[in-house]
């Protein structure tokens, strides 16, 4: 991909626990082009919002560290930046939207406190100039009366002004990247839809990257361009939408789109992936997906080999035994 802005080469990413370590993220690689939506998608706990902190260099230490890899953002290897030069990138050409706005936005600050910090910070503009930007950015995002709202506090703001005001603060200093983690989690669906048209708006003004982490596949379908499945800690299929979404190659990717509700299909009972997400602490041996998987649990390979990311077609990578092609 000789356009892309982000590149992540085998990042492993493990938390020291008492009861050992957890090896939240393993060998993941992705890239994500300029001016693409790129979805992470999996259950709880596979690893995507370990991935996106892990870009952004928030990894608490400890008790967690980024254990290998690169990150590379254009040509600069981000795990090789002093922390005074990373925080000249975190917010400023790559922001993140976090996914709960009320424990991300400070509750003692105004919004417009918020939003100018982050401009005189990172663009270096005065004070005047700064809060002129910070009310034509509210207006951008939607938020009506920018002019008072600007002086509120977040606890006077319903979920998604909330969430309109993160990603204000986002695309305060005109970021390249910006890293939506679950952005319409706890919102209603037509809130939702507003949130995730705003940031298809703002990608078609400023030609942003956007990394998506959701679960919701019907929004991917609709919003993004390429996707990651990840499961225990892997990227375990990757693919552009369209691909992945007709004709799924792994049996976890399969699993998830059987489980998708279909409109006016009441009487179908969905399907489920059997079994539990496996412990961090103590994945099985082999292909993490083994014991949950319906072609591949008896058998010895997949019990006892755990395959790597491999491109079986044009733009498709898999990793499983029994995947076409693998």
């Amino acid at each position: 991909m000789n356009d892309r802005l982000l590149y992540i080469k085998n990042l492993s990413t493990h938390f020291y626990t008492e009861n050992g370590t957890a090896r939240a993220v393993q060998d993941v690689t992705l890239a994500i082009g300029k001016g693409r939506t790129f979805a992470l998608v999996g259950e709880s706990g596979c690893g995507k919002s370990v991935t996106a902190l892990s870009v952004m260099r928030l990894i608490s230490d400890p008790p967690g560290r980024i254990a290998g890899g690169e990150i590379y953002f254009k040509d600069t290897n981000l795990l090789s930046l002093n922390e005074r030069e990373m925080r000249g990138i975190r917010g400023n050409k790559i922001a993140m939207i976090f996914q709960e706005p009320m424990t991300s936005l400070n509750p003692v600050y105004t919004i417009g406190d918020q939003i100018v910090e982050a401009i005189r910070l990172h663009q270096k503009k005065d004070e005047q100039t700064a809060w002129r930007e910070a009310v034509n950015i509210l207006g951008r995002v939607g938020i009506s009366d920018p002019e008072q709202r600007v002086y509120e506090y977040p606890y006077r703001m319903s979920g998604g002004m909330r969430q309109r005001v993160m990603i204000a603060m986002g695309i305060s200093c005109n970021p390249e990247l910006l890293i939506a983690d679950e952005p319409t989690t706890a919102l209603d669906v037509t809130i939702q839809a507003q949130i995730l048209d705003l940031l298809d708006d703002l990608q078609d003004q400023t030609r942003m990257s956007i990394l998506l982490i959701t679960h919701n596949l019907g929004v991917v379908a609709e919003r993004a361009d390429d996707v990651a499945v990840m499961y225990a800690s892997r990227i375990v299929e990757m693919a552009e939408v369209k691909g992945l979404f007709d004709f799924p190659l792994h049996p976890y990717t399969a699993g998830l789109l059987r489980s998708v509700p279909r409109l006016g299909d009441s009487k179908h009972r969905l399907d489920t992936v059997a079994g539990y997400v496996p412990d961090p602490v103590n994945f099985p041996q082999g292909c993490k997906f083994h014991p949950r998987c319906p072609i591949g649990n008896n058998d010895k390979r997949c019990m006892t080999e755990e395959p790597v990311l491999k491109e079986v077609q044009t733009g498709r990578l898999v990793a499983c035994w029994k995947a076409e092609g693998y």
